[in-house]
């Protein structure tokens, strides 16, 4: 389905924008005739790309489900790309900056509800500028609530605080936030929690589970397509 002729997105000029900003675009395959379908820009984590396996599979599930995705590159992984060789991520105020140029580009376009998120870094750098964009919801796929082993420096004091209606889905034994340490943080009454049984920050659960991480990724998609048909 062409950008044109997606509910939720107006225009010639969008498709463009998107075509010559080298983004990735999945368009809603199940919105309601009579309602402009939600579109979500999806940031990829720090150290894979805007079409990663992780990414392509959340994007098209993501789109089954009627919602727009718009995939987009922080600076350092658009120069990987370009044959800039493994780099780490740019500092935090040029990522906010791309976060804050993209959305400033795709918001007089679209006509539906427009939310930001992304996979882990992705996300929490969208949560850092969610209320400042007063964008209509936040995604996180796998929130960073700390590094690796160092559960005692979190990364959650804006989460307390924060405003717009946000969904994180979160592995219950991911290594950057667990189940059992994630409840002792006080996080803002905006703020809800998809858990996934065993699963890791890749949303992969255990097989103890019973389940695969195809089910865990289609749960967590229809999750995410209910939360954003209420805001």
């Amino acid at each position: 389905m062409s950008i044109e002729s997606t509910r939720g997105i107006d225009g010639d000029q969008y498709a463009q924008l998107v075509q010559d900003n080298g983004w990735l675009w999945a368009s809603a395959r199940q919105a309601p005739p009579d309602v402009a379908a939600a579109t979500l820009i999806l940031a990829h984590g720090a150290g894979a790309p805007m079409d990663s396996d992780f990414m392509n599979d959340m994007a098209a599930r993501l789109a089954e489900q009627g919602l727009n995705v718009l995939r987009f590159e922080f600076p350092y992984m658009a120069q990987r790309r370009n044959g800039g060789g493994k780099r780490p991520p740019n500092p935090q105020g040029q990522l906010l900056d791309c976060w804050r140029q993209v959305y400033a580009d795709v918001r007089p376009h679209v006509t539906g509800a427009l939310a930001i998120g992304g996979k882990s870094m992705g996300g929490r750098m969208a949560s850092l500028i969610a209320d400042e964009l007063q964008v209509d919801a936040l995604v996180c796929l796998g929130y960073p609530f700390y590094a690796v082993g160092k559960p005692e420096k979190p990364r959650v004091a804006h989460l307390a605080e924060l405003h717009t209606p946000t969904l994180i889905v979160q592995g219950e034994r991911d290594a950057l936030g667990n189940r059992e340490t994630v409840a002792g943080y006080a996080l803002s009454p905006a703020i809800e929690m998809l858990w996934i049984p065993t699963a890791n920050h890749d949303l992969k659960p255990l097989k103890v589970a019973g389940i695969t991480q195809q089910q865990c990724l289609a749960q967590s998609a229809a999750a995410i397509a209910r939360f954003l048909a209420r805001e």
